[in-house]
C-alpha cells in the first residue's frame, strides 16, 4: 500500500516536471516557427495574438498606442474647432464689414439724393466730387477725386450739403490732373469776405484751427445778434456772393480800446462731415478787346 502510494507520488512528480520542461520548450518552438513562416495571412494573426498574451511589454505597448491615438484624436479634434472658430470669426468679421458698408453707401446714397436737389435757380456751375483723402496732420484740408481735367482751378469756391442745406466748405490751393486739394472753412489758413444777413455789415472771416472761427473788422456800431445768418460778400474776389456760410455764436469782447468789433461764428458746415463737395467753375474773364491807334 505504501509502496503503491510512493509510485503514484512519484509518477505525479515526473509528470509535473515533464510539464513545466514541455511547456517552454513547446513555446519556443512555436516561437521559432512563428519567426521562421512568412509574416502574412493566418500566420501573422496568430503572432500577434500570441505575442498580446505571453508578452506583458506588447500589451502595454498596445495600451500606449492606444492611448496616444485617443490623445491625437482628441488634440485634431481641438485643431479643428480652433479652426473652424477662427473661421466663423473671419465670416463674423466680414458680415459687418459689409453691413458697414451697407449702411455707408446708404448715407452716400442719401447724401448724393439731396445734392441732386440743390436750388436749380442758383447761377453756379461746377462738378460733384467726392473727399477721397484727409491729411492726418491738416484735418481741416481734404483731397477730393477731381482735378485740372475736369475743369478744376486753384481759388475755386467749395461748396457742401449739411442738414439739406448748401453752405460754404472751403477753397480749392491745389491741383492736379485727377485730385484737388481744399482748405476748409475752419482752417487757419482760410479767410473770405462776408456780410451779415441783418444790416449788411462786412467783415473778414477767419478760420480759427482748434479755436472757433471769427468775423473780424465788423462796425462798433453794428447790431448784431446771436443766430444772425452770415453770407459770403459781393466784395470777395474768390467767392460768389450770397453763399451761406453759418450763423454767428457769440459776439466777443476783446477790451474797451476797441476799433471794431469781433464776433464768432457756427460754420454751416463741418469739416468732419464733409464727403461731397461741389467745386464752382471760376466765371470766365471776358477776352480783351485790341484797340488800335491811327498814326497819321
Amino acid at each position: 500500500m505504501v509502496s503503491s502510494r510512493k509510485k503514484t507520488v512519484k509518477k505525479q512528480v515526473y509528470t509535473g516536471n515533464r510539464r513545466r520542461i514541455l511547456f517552454p520548450v513547446a513555446f519556443l518552438l512555436l516561437s521559432f516557427l512563428l519567426m521562421i513562416l512568412p509574416l502574412e495571412g493566418f500566420v501573422s494573426s496568430v503572432k500577434t495574438v500570441l505575442s498580446y498574451v505571453f508578452i506583458p511589454q506588447v500589451r502595454l505597448a498596445h495600451g500606449t498606442v492606444k492611448y496616444a491615438e485617443g490623445v491625437h484624436q482628441t488634440v485634431q479634434e481641438l485643431l479643428n474647432a480652433h479652426h473652424e472658430n477662427r473661421l466663423l470669426k473671419q465670416q463674423i468679421e466680414m458680415e459687418h464689414l459689409l453691413a458697414s458698408q451697407a449702411q455707408t453707401v446708404f448715407q452716400e446714397n442719401q447724401r448724393l439724393a439731396a445734392a441732386l436737389e440743390l436750388r436749380p435757380e442758383l447761377p453756379w456751375q461746377g462738378v460733384w466730387a467726392k473727399v477721397a483723402y484727409r491729411e492726418p496732420s491738416q484735418w481741416n484740408s481734404v483731397i477730393i477725386d477731381k482735378g485740372s481735367a475736369d475743369g478744376i482751378t486753384e481759388r475755386c469756391a467749395v461748396l457742401s450739403l449739411e442738414q439739406g442745406k448748401e453752405g460754404l466748405a472751403g477753397v480749392v490751393v491745389e491741383v492736379t490732373e485727377n485730385t484737388a486739394k481744399v482748405l476748409l472753412v475752419r482752417d487757419e489758413d482760410f479767410s473770405a469776405a462776408v456780410m451779415l444777413e441783418k444790416g449788411q455789415e462786412e467783415g473778414l472771416l477767419v478760420g480759427g484751427g482748434a479755436h472757433a472761427v471769427r468775423i473780424k473788422y465788423l462796425p462798433l456800431g453794428a447790431e448784431i445778434a446771436k443766430g444772425d445768418k452770415v453770407f459770403t460778400s459781393a466784395t470777395s474776389s474768390i467767392f460768389p456772393a450770397g453763399i451761406l456760410v453759418g450763423s454767428v455764436r457769440a459776439v466777443r469782447d476783446d477790451g474797451s480800446f476797441q476799433t471794431a468789433q469781433t464776433v464768432e461764428v457756427d460754420p454751416l458746415i463741418r469739416s468732419a462731415a464733409v464727403k461731397e463737395v461741389f467745386v464752382l467753375f471760376k466765371p470766365e474773364e471776358p477776352a480783351k478787346e485790341a484797340t488800335y491807334v491811327e498814326t497819321l
